[in-house]
């Protein structure tokens, strides 16, 4: 089969950072799901990966979120089979979505909106998982929750699901949105933010502006020197949840006022192989619903069309630039 591999960290400039292999077709374990892959999202995750590897002895295949029709099963799979189609986040310990067929854990798999083509729907998986995990699973918000929740990164990938899902199922809580421009601020209100608050600017003086008592919860994608800013903005007994990897985290600041700190990692029960790893399944299930119901919109905004290493290059570095608005998608 054809993919689209990485074999060295090298700067996405570069023609050799991402490359067109052929690989041998994998064959499907007991609870595999072989995919033939229509669409593939790029993450930040993707980004990472790839400029932090080393020269590999064996190429390796980037890419999680993906939406595909299945084409063979595994002996133990109860859950699809051959001819449906369906969407996934896939996990870092196999290869991944930027190839013509990917393995894929039945578990980790959902089925794909009825209403969405496959470049919408490869937008959705990964975003979706990690922002229900921080709102359910974290952060333990219930349809009876009442607060104000401020979103960091909110005009990304994840905040822009988590926006949604707040919204639709979430109605007693309020969302401030951090946004930097007029078009940023006009996305994150068409998706359900309450307020605004600009990270480059006065971002406490946003915040309380916005929410004077100060706010109950903190999604953060961008937590880097943040803890102090995070701790004036949160009322005693407040949370963050975060989901980027800060290297220098002083989290002093947060203990005057018994604040906690909570990790979200879509990766881990599909990697640690946890006993409810098919929770992922039926949450995308569940957001399946949302959107063939017109509650939750795809968060697409770029679709490139070509399936080759010059093409993903292309996705890779406008993911890098740090200034996409939703999702990049490649679709063949």
């Amino acid at each position: 089969m054809h993919a689209i591999a990485l074999t060295d960290g090298l700067p996405i400039l570069d023609a050799r950072s991402l490359v067109d292999v052929d690989l041998p077709q994998p064959q499907p374990g007991p609870h595999d799901v072989l995919v033939e892959v229509r669409a593939a999202s790029v993450n930040p995750v993707d980004v990472k990966q790839r400029a932090a590897s080393p020269t590999l002895r064996s190429p390796r295949v980037l890419g999680f979120d993906g939406a595909g029709v299945v084409r063979a099963v595994g002996d133990g799979v109860t859950l699809f089979a051959p001819g449906d189609e369906v969407w996934w986040a896939g996990q870092l310990d196999r290869q991944g979505s930027d190839a013509d067929l990917q393995l894929v854990d039945e578990r980790i798999i959902g089925a794909k909106p009825l209403s969405l083509g496959f470049a919408q729907a490869a937008a959705l998986p990964l975003t979706t998982i990690t922002a229900w995990e921080s709102l359910f699973d974290k952060l333990a918000l219930t349809d009876v929750s009442h607060g104000a929740l401020l979103v960091m990164g909110a005009t990304g990938g994840v905040g822009s699901i988590l926006l949604q899902l707040v919204r639709e199922l979430l109605p007693g809580v309020r969302t401030v949105a951090t946004a930097s421009s007029d078009d940023k601020r006009e996305w994150v209100r068409s998706l359900g933010a309450a307020a605004t608050a600009n990270h480059h600017g006065d971002l406490v003086g946003d915040v309380l502006s916005a929410e004077p008592e100060g706010v109950d919860w903190i999604f953060s994608a961008h937590s880097a020197g943040r803890a102090a800013d995070f701790a004036r903005v949160l009322k005693p007994f407040g949370a963050v949840v975060s989901i980027d990897s800060a290297r220098e985290l002083d989290l002093d600041a947060l203990k005057p006022k018994s604040l906690s700190w909570h990790w979200e990692y879509m990766f881990t029960r599909p990697v640690q192989r946890t006993p409810d790893m098919v929770k992922q399944h039926e949450l995308l299930d569940a957001v399946a619903g949302l959107v063939d119901s017109g509650r939750v919109t795809s968060t697409v905004q770029t679709v490139l069309h070509g399936w080759d290493a010059a093409t993903f290059r292309e996705a890779h570095w406008l993911v890098e630039t740090g200034r996409t608005v939703g999702k990049v998608v490649v679709e063949r």
